[in-house]
């Protein structure tokens, strides 16, 4: 059986804009799925990235246009500049770990859910009631992201060095054995490689 680790980090558009199409190609292989939620900031600090503040006009430019012309193909509403982002990510990427090991409901629906909060519904996802709502509504007991801080901090902390060491530099991003594959609209590209074609 086949095994997907997924960094992620739950401000990124990109995130978002996969849907839970990366749960629906695990189901149809039969393939697992660990949730990695990381820190993106560090991440490309360590990897040679650049936050977008940073990044030249003409790539916060061409970000725009992909934006509009990724969320037109997924069928999924986008503000491209939405009024909480950024924010601070790291209470609902808590929350994430925190559910996963929990158990109880769905991971994939818990990713999406913040993402739809921060990218489509203008809300902000540090907020301690929005981060309760999202995990009621994907079937999670709200209270786990209070008792389950320290050890999601932890394992924070700890997904940030295991990206790094599987050559991870961005999010999303899918690691299958030796095979990465970064970026939502490589998801089809994980389909084909589970299926054998690639």
């Amino acid at each position: 059986m086949a095994h997907i680790d997924y960094y992620l980090t739950t401000l990124s558009p990109y995130v978002y804009l996969a849907g839970t199409r990366l749960e629906e190609i695990a189901a149809r292989h039969g393939a697992t799925i660990r949730y990695k939620p990381v820190d993106t900031t560090a991440l490309f600090g360590r990897t040679g990235g650049q936050v977008l503040a940073d990044r030249h006009q003409a790539r916060k430019d061409y970000r725009l246009q992909e934006l509009r012309r990724q969320s037109a193909k997924a069928g999924l509403k986008l503000d491209p500049q939405p009024m909480f982002w950024p924010t601070n990510g790291a209470p609902s990427n808590y929350a994430v770990i925190a559910a996963q090991a929990a158990g109880g409901g769905d991971l994939g629906a818990l990713v999406h859910g913040f993402g739809r909060a921060c990218w489509a519904e203008g809300r902000d996802i540090a907020e301690d009631s929005v981060i309760r709502d999202v995990l009621a509504a994907a079937g999670f007991d709200p209270g786990i992201a209070d008792r389950g801080l320290l050890m999601a901090a932890e394992t924070y902390a700890t997904n940030l060095e295991e990206a790094v060491a599987a050559g991870v530099f961005g999010a999303p991003f899918y690691v299958v054995g030796d095979e990465k594959f970064w970026g939502q609209d490589r998801l089809a590209d994980l389909d084909a490689h589970l299926s054998g074609k690639l």
